[in-house]
């Protein structure tokens, strides 16, 4: 930039020739000068004021579109960048085909600690064990002053536990937030529910596994983000369940048995409304331990879906179907009776001599081994496995349940002809009670294979499942186990207005190391009611009953698994809106004596 001059020689030489003074001149142009660098520096400090205005705006804008942003945006809690999947402790309801919620999510708190947090570490091991008495204090005592940075005290604890830890005023005791499995019934439906374990673990959330039951087969769709909202309904109505749960529990008392099962089913379609398996247990506290020498004793194990039996009797009126599809024979063919059946070495005797025939009927009704084994050797060998697989008598039964999909029947290693005589009467075979049930629902429904499940599955028809027999077979089938209950082996089980028919079975107890026991039994007691048109399919099984009568002791199942059948279907059968029927004729009163009742 030029300066300006102060005394320029132009005006200097004419304020001389007018006679002015040439320091005005200078002084003129000195405030010439002065305002000149005013208004530069005026303009310089416009335009930084208008720069500083340009970038408050600019800054001011970029807050509020990102606070727009942030505001429009759906909350989520922060998570900390790992490359672990995160924890999900969330899980859908399960509830019965009635809506009632069998098993639910709440929230509750974990308890840990941080030993180098900790005021007082013996106080500390001391109260927790006054609030907690399965903790051991010397142990506490010993974790606390072991130099450890975090130990877990507890992984799930309620909300007055946690009020009463507070109050012990240690700032080492600590908190984390958890969701844990929460069944309302208590031990109703246990078997069936299963129970859940947690998984991964973190101080703020810890993974609930399904372990068992249908909480171990739906593990993956009860956690299921798109599906928490969304309860798992079973097929269990939980009036009915605790109904049968009820009369097995006092029917194990009463006849002094150790175990008890029991099953009811849609005849049609297989839909298991209960199933029982006693002992029982809490899957709100799964902490006991399965008994390694004998699993089956412990409360565990499912006797329904897993406990394989040989089931006596109960066989018998699949081996008379069968022989009835073929046309071998009919209700009043003639079977050799006479005994004792001698096969090689073997003997086949019956429970009382029967004299040297009876009918087919009466074979199912007096329940004959020897007339049985005889139906079944002229069917063949053949002819009985091809059966026993038409209703699922030789595999797993496919439903949702973890035990039963890894259950197989005990079959014969070689299926003699002996073998063959045997199994026609529930000798030589181990199935399980479900077994039993989807055998007896294909059986009297008119013939259909039935798929059971513990799912409630609306529109299912039974004309959906393989035709087994016919109805005519069908009809006939229930027509003699009709009789049985009338004026056979399982008399006790006649409850008046609901047309009970059934079989009774008992069959001698295995020894561990082989071999069978001279007084412990298995008792069975297979039913479909009304007889006429079956509805539900009830089995009942109690291991090792004995029951005192007139100063003799009884075991066999129409002494013992029959009443308590009867019992249940006084229960049950309300509570599924049946009422009795009245024929119009009163029933011939039952006489009850030792005789007859398998």
């Amino acid at each position: 930039m030029i300066r300006r001059p102060l005394r320029p020689l132009a005006k200097i030489l004419r304020a001389r020739e007018t006679g002015g003074d040439p320091n005005l001149i200078e002084a003129e142009e000195r405030a010439a000068r002065l305002a000149e660098s005013f208004r530069a520096e005026r303009k310089r400090a416009e335009i930084r004021l208008v720069l500083l205005g340009l970038a408050f705006l600019i800054g001011y804008s970029t807050i509020i579109a990102r606070m727009a942003l942030v505001s429009a945006a759906v909350p989520e809690e922060p998570q900390t960048a790992r490359a672990a999947n995160p924890i999900r402790a969330e899980r859908a309801d399960i509830v019965d085909r009635n809506g009632i919620v069998l098993a639910t999510n709440v929230l509750t708190s974990s308890l840990y600690a941080q030993p180098q947090e900790m005021v007082d570490p013996v106080a500390a091991a001391e109260g927790l064990v006054a609030i907690f008495p399965d903790l051991d204090a010397a142990d506490l005592k010993k974790r606390f002053t072991s130099g450890a940075k975090f130990l877990w005290i507890k992984k799930s604890i309620s909300p007055e536990q946690m009020q009463l830890v507070h109050q012990i005023g240690e700032p080492g005791l600590l908190f984390g937030p958890r969701e844990t499995r929460l069944y309302p019934n208590g031990p109703v439906a246990a078997h069936i529910l299963g129970g859940t374990r947690f998984g991964r673990e973190g101080v703020s959330a810890a993974e609930v596994i399904g372990m068992a039951g249908v909480e171990s087969v739906f593990d993956t769709r009860l956690r299921d983000p798109e599906q928490i909202g969304e309860p798992l309904r079973l097929s269990i109505d939980l009036g009915a369940q605790i109904a049968l749960e009820e009369v097995l529990s006092n029917g194990m008392v009463e006849m002094n048995a150790v175990g008890a099962a029991g099953i009811l089913m849609e005849a049609d379609t297989g839909q298991i409304r209960a199933m029982a398996s006693l002992p029982e247990f809490d899957p709100n506290d799964r902490s006991g331990q399965l008994d390694q020498r004998d699993p089956a004793n412990s409360p565990f194990f499912n006797r329904a879906a897993q406990g394989l039996y040989e089931l006596g009797s109960t066989f018998k009126p699949l081996t008379v179907a069968l022989a009835l599809e073929t046309g071998m024979v009919n209700p009043k063919t003639q079977i050799d009776t006479r005994g004792p059946m001698k096969w090689g070495r073997f003997t086949i005797n019956d429970f009382h001599n029967y004299g040297p025939s009876l009918s087919v009927e009466e074979v199912i009704v007096q329940s004959s081994n020897i007339g049985s084994a005889r139906i079944a050797i002229e069917q063949g060998t053949a002819a009985q496995k091809r059966f026993l697989a038409q209703v699922g008598m030789m595999e797993p039964i496919p439903v949702e349940l973890s035990e039963a999909a890894r259950t197989k029947p005990l079959l014969p290693q070689r299926w003699s002809d002996l073998a063959t005589m045997t199994i026609s009467y529930g000798h030589g075979i181990a199935v399980t009670p479900l077994h039993l049930a989807t055998a007896y629902a294909s059986l009297t429904n008119g013939g259909y294979r039935v798929k059971p499940s513990v799912i409630e599955t609306p529109n299912i028809s039974k004309t959906d499942g393989e035709v087994i027999i016919s109805e005519l077979t069908s009809r006939q089938v229930r027509d003699m186990m009709r009789q049985v209950v009338v004026r056979g082996t399982a008399k006790f089980a006649n409850v008046e207005g609901y047309e009970i028919a059934g079989k009774t079975g008992t069959a001698d107890k295995p020894l561990p190391g082989g071999g069978y026991a001279s007084n412990k039994v298995i008792a069975t007691m297979a039913s479909v009611f009304p007889a006429s048109n079956p509805k539900y399919v009830l089995i009942i099984i109690l291991d090792e009953p004995e029951r005192i009568y007139n100063g003799q002791k009884l075991r066999t199942a129409g002494w013992t698994a029959a009443p308590v059948m009867a019992n249940a279907v006084r229960r049950i059968a309300p509570v599924l809106g049946m009422r009795p029927q009245n024929s119009g004729k009163p029933e011939a009163p039952v006489l009850y004596t030792l005789a007859g009742n398998e």
